[in-house]
């Protein structure tokens, strides 16, 4: 069921939605080769226990994964995209890590993700990343009152393609309120014209992920860490955002 928010819930949501974009600034500005990945998971549960906000991912246990999840935030390095668990690993030159988050502030959720490289950038993966935040710029352009979701869907897989990148359709974007996960799903693949028709107080998460040589994924034995089945380096980004009347609202912006 899809439930459409007030302009007062938004704004709630909006409360959440700078939390999570402040701690994911916070924790970019902290990766650099060396850093332990989990360094930054506890940094993390420290800024949402001072903060007073809950973690979605806690005790997390949905179907697409091995629950529970006992992190509160996913760090994805390198062909790794979604939902990587934080596990002791030094953070070496050139690596490329998308750090995902989403927590809860007064009931109200907020989700958003950003890729990084630390140390020496390779142009490929600055690429990569590029690609991921072009096509989120690009849904969320799409996400105007009476078009279709399939038409924030077709942005992202034009972008992808444009980048010459394969697009996955398997995990994408997500209704978003209480919860972190409602309806609907929003797909990285779809068709301009088709879908659900956007009505304001809908609020979602648009998140493209990109792998450079493949749309086909592998799972780690945790049950949870999503990578390239090819190996192939991996970029992801997302805010959440609202539809309304002036147009797309990012609640999670930077």
């Amino acid at each position: 069921m899809i439930h459409l928010k007030s302009a007062r819930e938004i704004e709630r949501m909006r409360v959440a939605g700078q939390f999570v974009a402040e701690v994911l600034e916070r924790l970019r500005a902290e990766v650099a080769v060396g850093v332990n990945l989990l360094d930054l998971e506890h940094r993390a549960r420290q800024l949402i226990k001072d903060r007073g906000a809950v973690s979605c991912y806690w005790d997390y246990a949905p179907s697409f994964g091995s629950g529970p999840f006992r992190n509160v935030i996913c760090l994805s390095v390198n062909d790794a995209v979604l939902h990587g668990k934080p596990h002791d690993h030094q953070l070496a030159d050139g690596d490329l890590l998308t750090l995902d988050l989403a927590v809860t502030v007064d009931g109200w959720a907020g989700d958003a993700a950003v890729s990084v490289i630390a140390g020496t950038p390779a142009p490929a993966d600055q690429q990569l990343i590029k690609a991921t935040e072009e096509a989120l710029a690009a849904g969320i352009a799409a996400a105007q009152v009476d078009n279709r979701l399939g038409d924030v869907s077709a942005a992202i897989t034009e972008v992808g393609h444009g980048y010459g990148y394969p697009v996955n359709d398997q995990f994408g974007g997500h209704g978003i309120g209480r919860r972190m996960h409602e309806d609907p799903h929003v797909s990285n693949v779809g068709r301009a014209g088709r879908g659900l028709r956007l009505r304001p107080g809908l609020t979602f998460s648009i998140e493209p992920w990109f792998a450079r040589t493949t749309a086909e994924i592998s799972y780690d034995p945790d049950g949870w860490t999503i990578r390239s089945a090819d190996g192939s380096r991996t970029a992801h980004s997302e805010h959440t955002i609202a539809v309304t009347e002036d147009g797309p609202m990012i609640l999670t912006q930077r």
